[in-house]
């Protein structure tokens, strides 16, 4: 089979479409044929040599993928060959085929195509995960999504706004914006252009929110911390704004504040199985509904995942950028 290698950590350019060995699935794996991946920001870090795969996963790209059952490994009980899937993976989506342990496997949901399920299986995990599972996002409370037109910010926004929560999102600009008030956003804050603490204070009364769910890390931790709401948590998915921050651990004791920061890829089977169970129990129904529909900004060939990259970086994007696999 072929797929996108990276000799040598760098640019976009790093990225090599190549035939390298089939893979084997294992005792409580299924081999997946891939119609499409999408990228995510810790492809990216993976290119550059800052996020290694997790031991034992595939070396190549790519946390999430569709297509179709090509073999059962053993033990493998409830799928057959030819089943049309999306799955969650620790590598390797950036590929013709891939091993999937079972538990990271969902079947298409209704009204999705097989080419566009690659956009689910990451964003509905991640923003479950965290924003239900461990911030318990509640009806009538506020949710605060930073970088609100990306993968993760678009599923944030329609989830939230599915169980009756109150959304504010950051974003960079007035079309972003559109795209995430269009999605069901209440509270729109330009961060190019605005103090998103001051905004946030502003259209809740001095309130805060409940739940902030944050991209970037360190740069804003103190002001995270200003914006939360009494009893808020705080939910730490990505570090684009840097690792290292102060926090000040008064104004969380006064707020009875909670910070938490997890990441999917590196989790052991179990947890990644107990995740996708709850979100094919609550998520997909949502989607089959129309309710919650994936946003997907372009698909790109996979033999060109390099230019897909060049897309991601310059934040041009809304929602998810797709690669799809030849012949497909």
């Amino acid at each position: 089979m072929h797929a996108i290698t990276i000799p040598e950590p760098g640019g976009p350019e790093a990225l090599v479409w190549a035939e390298v060995p089939d893979p084997v699935p294992g005792d409580g794996e299924v081999l997946v044929e891939v119609v499409s991946s999408a990228v995510n920001r810790a492809d990216v870090l993976q290119r550059q040599g800052f996020y290694n795969p997790p031991p034992g996963a595939s070396p190549y790209p790519g946390l999430e993928c569709a297509g179709r059952i090509a073999a059962l490994g053993p033990g493998v009980t409830g799928w057959a060959v030819g089943d049309e899937v999306c799955a969650l993976l620790s590598g390797g989506g950036y590929a013709e085929k891939v091993a999937v342990p079972v538990g990271q496997l969902l079947p298409v949901p209704d009204g999705v195509d097989l080419t566009t399920a690659a956009a689910l299986p990451e964003v509905t995990a991640t923003v479950w995960s965290n924003v239900f599972m461990v911030a318990h996002l509640r009806p009538g409370e506020t949710l605060l999504v930073h970088g609100g037109s990306s993968g993760i910010g678009t599923m944030a926004i329609q989830l939230a706004k599915a169980v009756g929560a109150r959304v504010a999102v950051t974003a960079g600009s007035p079309q972003k914006l559109a795209e995430c008030a269009a999605l069901g956003a209440d509270i729109l804050i330009d961060y190019r252009e605005q103090d998103f603490v001051a905004e946030l204070e502003k259209a809740t009364d001095g309130a805060g929110a409940d739940v902030i769910l944050d991209i970037v890390g360190a740069k804003y931790l103190d002001r995270n911390v200003k914006a939360l709401a009494v009893n808020g948590r705080l939910a730490i998915i990505g570090l684009q704004g840097g690792v290292k921050g102060e926090l000040n651990l008064g104004a969380l004791l006064t707020k009875r504040a909670a910070v938490t920061a997890t990441s999917l890829r590196g989790r052991p089977l179990g947890e990644k199985a107990s995740i996708m169970a709850a979100v094919r129990e609550h998520v997909w129904p949502l989607i089959a509904d129309g309710v919650v529909r994936p946003v997907v900004d372009r698909t790109v060939p996979m033999e060109d995942a390099a230019e897909a990259h060049r897309v991601l970086e310059s934040s041009a994007h809304i929602g998810k950028v797709l690669l799809v696999a030849p012949g497909a």
